[in-house]
């Protein structure tokens, strides 16, 4: 964050002074929408949520070293006042680049977002200041709190962007023009709510893509038929990555370790070098590769960004996080969400890592899936039977028994369970676990396993 006046920021979003008797009082570190992340010296965005209330924290913001609380309305402590505060932090975010000169890299897709966008930042951060999206904050509010963490020493900015409907994508990059896209592939996750179809899907993603500059870059998955749609749609210079013979950035010779750790030759315009990833599943190849074609365009090194990705770790929990009890039982914790992309990715990962051993899933439910749903589950149970795990504990009611009904239809051997809630999961799968066992637990967020992941780590 470059330092601000209160008058100054007063100015940039158009906010009244409430109870600010220094107006000269200068914003010199990122701001925060949870008054437990103020940092002193930086603003509290006060929102107003379905449970709770962000004005309700300014007096404990401002306890905590916030100079103001950016608001819709008076507080009594410091404020800048304003009308609509998710607007307000996007001019201000706005206002930060035009006097900054970082690198805008923009990336976007159905699955695998987070997990790229860590991988990028450490092959980027070992070359030049970087500053990328905390955990999945992806939004109209994490994009913008992302862009204010930034100073005038960052070189590249790594910008995670979300989108449930059409149109979100060309807000945020109209707050945060890159010069960098990169697409990484197409999937259910929204789909109803952008239209229905993939097409629909494909649509909203290229959003991204159409705002990039003539001399900027669009790096786009040639292993997905929607991604490559998109070539036609942006003036930059295009960059595939994949498994695809034809991509410039690919994998060779793809294998797995007895951890179900991928490793492959990488191969760029620059040369080729062996990558040895430190996370689990095979589909993190396609992640790599994805970080790997950035870093290409930006002008490392194969040699460089190899070394880059051989050390990077997992840095957002939720996503195959692996906890390894002192009885041998390791949980796989990928809880932080769910669609049928990533439930298939899950469950293969963790059979591959399980080799041998007992495999246990704890699945919920895949939010907005809309009229597909119950047909979408019943799809993820027929994967568990023929996988060949060992036990089912399906969570809720409604979709999640059309998975166990499915996973039990197959006949397969698999040992089926169903729980009404998260509780019931915890309970009975302490009860069912035995030394050896992996056991994968996923959902979408809004169900709350990671409230199980986190009780059977510790049980």
């Amino acid at each position: 964050m470059i330092p601000l006046t209160l008058k100054e920021i007063a100015r940039v979003v158009g906010a009244s002074l409430h109870d600010a008797p220094e107006a000269q009082a200068l914003v010199t570190a990122p701001s925060a929408v949870d008054s437990r992340e103020v940092v002193p010296g930086g603003l509290f965005a006060a929102t107003a949520g379905v449970n709770l209330d962000g004005h309700d924290y300014a007096q404990a913001a401002i306890a905590a070293g916030a100079v103001a609380v950016l608001a819709s309305r008076p507080v009594g402590v410091p404020a800048l006042v304003v009308q609509d505060v998710q607007v307000a932090l996007g001019l201000l975010a706005a206002h930060l680049l035009e006097h900054i000169n970082p690198t805008v890299i923009g990336l976007t897709g159905s699955v695998g977002k987070t997990t790229t966008k860590d991988l990028l930042a450490q092959v980027l951060e070992r070359h030049a200041a970087t500053v990328a999206t905390d955990r999945s904050f992806n939004n109209e509010f994490g994009l913008p709190l992302t862009v204010l963490r930034a100073d005038a020493g960052t070189r590249y900015l790594v910008l995670e962007m979300g989108a449930s409907r059409k149109g979100d994508l060309a807000y945020l990059t109209g707050l945060a023009p890159p010069q960098v896209g990169l697409v990484l592939n197409v999937g259910t996750a929204h789909v109803e709510r952008m239209g229905g179809a993939l097409a629909d899907v494909a649509e909203a993603k290229g959003e991204l893509v159409e705002a990039l500059p003539p001399d900027g870059f669009a790096l786009l998955n040639a292993d997905d038929p929607y991604v490559t749609g998109m070539l036609g749609r942006t003036k930059a210079q295009i960059l595939l990555y994949g498994r695809s013979a034809m991509a410039p950035v690919r994998a060779e010779n793809v294998r797995m370790d007895e951890r179900a750790r991928p490793a492959f030759m990488l191969v760029t315009p620059s040369g080729r070098a062996p990558v040895e990833l430190d996370l689990i599943g095979e589909h993190q190849v396609s992640n790599a590769l994805a970080a790997a074609a950035v870093a290409t365009a930006l002008g490392l090194s194969v040699a460089e960004i190899a070394d880059g990705l051989n050390a990077a770790q997992r840095r957002s929990a939720g996503r195959l996080e692996i906890i390894e009890r002192p009885d041998g039982i390791t949980i796989v914790n990928d809880a932080y969400n769910a669609n049928p992309e990533s439930m298939r990715a899950g469950l293969r990962a963790a059979k591959a890592l399980a080799g041998t051993r007992r495999t246990v899933a704890v699945l919920g439910a895949m939010g907005q899936q809309a009229h597909a749903s119950r047909a979408r589950h019943a799809e993820m149970g027929r994967l568990v039977a023929n996988l060949r795990y060992d036990l089912l504990i399906a969570v809720g009611t409604g979709d999640p028994l059309a998975m166990a009904e499915a996973a039990e239809s197959a006949n397969q051997g698999v040992a089926v369970h169903t729980v009404q809630d998260v509780a019931g999961a915890i309970t009975l799968a302490t009860a069912l676990l035995q030394p050896g066992d992996v056991v994968l637990i996923k959902a979408s967020s809004e169900i709350g396993l990671s409230a199980c992941a986190r009780a059977l780590a510790g049980a």
